[in-house]
């Protein structure tokens, strides 16, 4: 393929001076930053208008650059959907007497909700059709579906922005009336009291978009009556109001990196006043749930740095009165438990994999449910019935498509409920191989990464191998069966999954060695774990790609300054490579909560190390791979020009003529497009421009 005549976008330098510490940073394109006053005005300022301009012509450039591969995606797009069961149906779930059903029919991008009384054979009650409430929109989520006690109205959630600011609004389930009351910049989340008529909601700040406040709205009165119940003052902390699953407490929770904080009342009382569980102290963290005359509590109190489950005394919750259910052990991290009448569940991780364990309140049964597969992904569903010995939960591998599991907790039997279709005629699971392998980082610790490839490719120097992680918050990326990936592991592509420091892999103290001042060992292990696999002959770096995206995006950006010459080309999307500059702006979403992710700047010796590895202050004049970097315009979580000034830096300094992209979603924000096709459409934009490089398709060089 020849190279083509396409323009390369050239941004305007327009030097802005940033001072800190005595330390200057020069901003060569500040100017890219536009508030939302400026992006949704109807009148567009220069500023604004120059903006939009640079970003169009570096969309014009990408779909320059990439026309002669558009065929090849728009047949790779065909191959994706193909494989999905078009006209589908969730397993129905029970609530409060009724059956709950997400179906989607051939052809639609969204869902639609519907429910049956009773039993499965009742007449089917729509409550929303997605398609039809999100014909006018460009993007279009609802979420946040919440049905009343007499199951006689739901709150929902929509966001058409992409902001995740959402409207909430309540339907009468037996009229089908949407009633006036709109509530507006939402997290989308509400709880019912007991009386029917009186929620409760979480607002955001409209500038930091923090979840700030918990209000109390009674059904049929004006939203500007509704009462302010908390306001959460610490910009390090957000809140959010929940209910426990007896239905008995209306839990508030206050929640920063390292410490938490629950207030509850009685649901058939929603007007009285919340009562503090335990004070928040720094490094205590605690979930609750309810059972009996007790709170159950995830904690990490006494050191629990696995976490451990305990429980207190309704009628005295402070940290003093809570006793061990399930001790600390250090080689277990106890993720989550589910309570039910006569059994409790707890979902564990040793050793990297998920374990779920049964154990019965009167201790008469102490089990594990088996796994047998080396690399899975296994999780309990949310479970709303209370008095039942059935739980369900999904079981999925690299290999294996998810199952949707009944167990009976009495006499241990399983119910295979439904399991993933697979369409097209040509998947088989034996014909794909997936194992585990051991990586050791440069300090010694030992990475895992899980790999997935057919069983015909062989494993050598020209063996292209996408490698993925994410490594931030905690998150542990599953091993999970993947449709669209099957698009990759056909043309020959191996699929490594690296665990690295930063998510949960190996328990806490994997996460805490990868956040703050010890930060630089997430992007140490992704590269050590590069090295591994060209060390050890399963590629080469003429055939190693990589691709992250969020936080993942920004391990994007940190490995391509230390060791671009490892990869022939990298996806970062939506990354988030400005670190300092907005970790120095508490203006900016999600800023203030974040300072015990990755430290506070306003503190020399975190900016100093936080400058030393962000993305956009380290580049360099040399030679980078080929990348293809994605955002959204609209995204809440990392702003739109934290890729697009670095995509500009990059263009200015680099010294190669390796393909630089940036594509902008106009429409979208962090989560991309909305629609289920849609979704498809941009998985198979990001293959083929792997695809592409690998097959040799040459694109336009810059």
């Amino acid at each position: 393929m020849k190279s083509t005549d396409a323009k390369i976008p050239v941004a305007t330098k327009i030097a802005t001076k940033l001072e800190k510490h005595g330390d200057v940073r020069i901003d060569d394109y500040f100017w890219m930053r536009l508030s939302d006053e400026q992006k949704n005005a109807i009148e567009k300022d220069d500023q604004t208008q120059k903006v939009i301009n640079y970003l169009e012509e570096e969309n014009a450039y990408y779909r320059q650059v990439t026309k002669i591969t558009k065929p090849f995606e728009e047949a790779l797009f065909l191959e994706m959907k193909g494989r999905i069961k078009e006209d589908d149906a969730s397993v129905p779930y029970k609530s409060n007497g009724y059956f709950y059903i997400t179906s989607y029919k051939t052809g639609n991008q969204y869902p639609i909700y519907s429910r049956k009384k009773g039993n499965l054979e009742a007449q089917e009650e729509l409550l929303f059709d997605v398609n039809e409430m999100a014909k006018d929109f460009d993007y279009y989520q609802l979420g946040g579906l919440n049905i009343s006690n007499d199951n006689k109205l739901v709150v929902f959630a929509t966001d058409t922005v992409s902001r995740r600011q959402y409207f909430l609004r309540i339907k009468n389930l037996e009229t089908g009336e949407i009633y006036k009351d709109i509530i507006e910049n939402t997290t989308g989340g509400s709880v019912w009291a007991n009386d029917n008529k009186t929620i409760f909601y979480t607002k955001k700040n409209p500038e930091t978009l923090r979840s700030e406040k918990v209000f109390r709205h009674v059904l049929g009165t004006p939203t500007s009556e509704d009462v302010e119940v908390y306001h959460e003052k610490d910009d390090t902390f957000g809140t959010y109001v929940t209910k426990s699953k007896s239905d008995k407490y209306i839990i508030i929770g206050s929640h920063s990196t390292v410490s938490t904080e629950a207030q509850y009342l009685d649901a058939d009382n929603p007007t009285g006043k919340f009562t503090m569980l335990q004070a928040r102290e720094r490094d205590l963290e605690y979930s609750v749930s309810h059972f009996g005359d007790y709170f159950y509590l995830l904690t990490n109190k006494d050191n629990a740095i696995n976490f451990k489950m305990m429980k207190t005394p309704i009628s005295n919750t402070s940290k003093e009165n809570w006793v061990d259910v399930i001790p600390h052990r250090e080689a277990t991290l106890l993720e989550d438990f589910s309570i039910f009448k006569d059994y409790l569940v707890l979902e564990e991780r040793t050793n990297g994999l998920n374990k779920i364990r049964i154990k019965r309140w009167d201790e008469t049964a102490d089990y594990y449910l088996p796994f047998d597969e080396e690399t899975y992904a296994a999780g309990v569903f949310s479970n709303p019935e209370f008095d039942t010995d059935i739980i369900r939960y999904s079981y999925n591998s690299f290999t294996t498509p998810s199952s949707v599991i009944d167990f009976n907790m009495t006499n241990q039997s399983k119910e295979i409920k439904k399991e993933q279709a697979v369409l097209g005629g040509k998947f088989k699971k034996e014909n794909y191989v997936s194992k585990r392998l051991w990586a050791t980082a440069r300090d010694g610790k030992k990475v895992a990464i899980s790999l997935v490839h057919h069983k015909d490719t062989e494993l050598n120097k020209n063996t292209p191998v996408l490698q993925y992680a994410y490594g931030s918050y905690g998150h542990t990326i599953p091993d999970s069966f993947s449709t669209t990936r099957l698009s990759l592991l056909d043309r020959g592509f191996v699929y490594a999954l690296a665990h690295i420091r930063g998510s949960e892999y190996l328990g806490r103290e994997w996460y805490e060695d990868g956040k703050m001042l010890n930060k630089k060992n997430t992007f140490n292990d992704f590269v050590d774990c590069s090295q591994f696999l060209i060390d050890q002959h399963y590629t080469s770096p003429k055939h190693l790609y990589a691709m992250g995206g969020s936080a993942g995006g920004l391990l994007m950006g940190a490995i391509v300054n230390m060791n671009p010459e490892l990869y022939n080309g990298i996806i970062a999307s939506v990354p988030f490579v400005d670190v300092v500059s907005t970790m120095l702006d508490e203006s900016i979403p999600l800023t203030t909560g974040e300072y015990d992710e990755w430290g506070n700047p306003n503190n020399k010796e975190y900016y100093e190390y936080i400058k030393s590895y962000s993305p956009y202050d380290q580049v360099e004049a040399k030679e980078y791979p080929n990348i293809l970097v994605t955002t959204g315009f609209h995204d809440s979580q990392v702003q739109y020009w934290e890729p697009a000034k670095w995509v500009a830096k990059l263009r200015d300094l680099k010294t190669d003529k390796n393909v630089l992209l940036l594509d902008t979603n106009m429409e979208a924000g962090h989560g991309g497009a909305s629609g289920r096709f849609d979704a498809l459409k941009e998985t198979a934009k990001m293959y083929t421009f792997f695809l592409a490089l690998e097959d040799k398709v040459e694109m336009v060089k810059n």
